[in-house]
């Protein structure tokens, strides 16, 4: 489990740490900071409140998506019957069609860069028989994971009431997922190209979120290596990265930031600016 830090500016008291970081002036409401070697919390501002997690879901079905299956490289054929849904619901799709035949590494890139809703269901329909017994799985692993504030609904984060988390509980959770050599990969990807496929001869590319949204991932000592956006009119702007400063790893966990895709991207300036925090802090220490 995450272990609660002891810095000044985290509520959970002082701290040997030399690290000054402020969480309290973000545009995002909920955060929280952690050195993912230690797995202690650095900061945090509003780090257990209850809030909807969108597309960070997809970091659990990710996960298990990998955990679950012993061959990624297989190739499956799409199910026709959940495109029409997804379609109706606006959902975000990576791009794959109903019937193509894709390899299952493809949609692991699927889910963590475009945010492929398609992609999900395709592996919870091949790992658990449905979408409803996959999210069984999914809650399995949550409380297995200590994630004592979650519920999850449905594998993708489309909005429902009862769906839910906290920016504490998603930094355990992807604490525990970057331990995973092939989440990690694709976590950390910039973009990817699929396997050629009928509806696709030449394959494709699709980019992560996040990185198309940057305009360079260095930080003051460091650079920005992953991230998960995530979005709903009902969650905000919602991001889940991953940057090394100063030969150290941090995880950075936010949420409920105002705008949407078409306006700042608040979420990605708050990990740019807590980054640089960190980095200019240890540089000051020196």
């Amino acid at each position: 489990m995450l272990e609660k830090g002891n810095a000044a500016e985290s509520p959970y008291g002082s701290s040997a740490s030399p690290l000054t970081v402020d969480l309290k002036n973000l545009y995002s409401p909920s955060a929280v900071l952690v050195d993912l070697d230690t797995g202690k919390t650095i900061a945090g501002n509003n780090s257990d409140d209850t809030i909807y997690p969108a597309s960070l879901t997809k970091i659990m079905t990710a996960i298990l998506a990998v955990e679950k299956t012993e061959n990624l490289d297989e190739i499956i054929t799409l199910p026709y019957d959940f495109f029409q849904n997804l379609y109706a619901e606006e959902a975000s799709m990576a791009g794959f069609e109903p019937g193509e035949a894709v390899c299952l590494r493809d949609l692991l890139y699927g889910i963590l860069l475009p945010s492929g809703a398609e992609c999900c269901l395709a592996f919870a329909d091949k790992i658990a028989g449905s979408e409803e017994d996959f999210v069984k799985l999914m809650n399995k692993k949550a409380e297995a994971l200590g994630m004592e504030h979650t519920q999850f609904c449905n594998s993708t984060g489309l909005h429902d009431d009862e769906h839910y988390s906290t920016v504490e509980d998603l930094a355990l959770l992807l604490k525990y997922a970057l331990g995973n050599d092939d989440f990690r990969e694709a976590f950390t990807a910039s973009r990817h190209s699929t396997r050629p496929s009928a509806q696709h001869p030449s394959g494709f590319t699709f980019y992560s979120t996040m990185f198309e949204n940057m305009s360079s991932a260095k930080v003051t000592g460091g650079e920005i290596l992953g991230g998960k956006t995530g979005y709903t009119k009902e969650a905000g702007l919602c991001l889940a990265s991953l940057a090394d400063v100063n030969g150290k790893e941090y995880i950075l966990v936010t949420a409920k930031a105002d705008g949407n895709h078409d306006t700042e991207q608040f979420h990605i300036l708050d990990a740019v600016n807590v980054y640089n925090q960190i980095g200019a802090s240890a540089q000051n220490s020196q």
